[in-house]
């Protein structure tokens, strides 16, 4: 049973575009949008059957597309 004082979690497998958004954003130190991620989405960047975002496999994709460019 969760704690009364408990704070929602985030799941790295299964966050929502405006999430991933937030959770991009802190750990680039620069703006990340949903509408960037959801963009990506439209360029082939994987999602879950349910729209959510798996951060492994969409950094997985990043890695993949950066290297192509090069």
């Amino acid at each position: 049973m969760p704690h009364e004082d408990a704070k929602p979690t985030l799941n790295p497998v299964s966050l929502t575009l405006a999430d991933a958004a937030a959770v991009l954003s802190r750990a680039a130190g620069a703006p990340i949008t949903a509408a960037r991620l959801e963009a990506d989405r439209a360029a082939g960047a994987p999602a879950n059957a349910d729209g959510t975002l798996n951060l492994v496999h969409y950094a997985a994709w990043l890695v993949r597309e950066t290297s192509r460019r090069d």
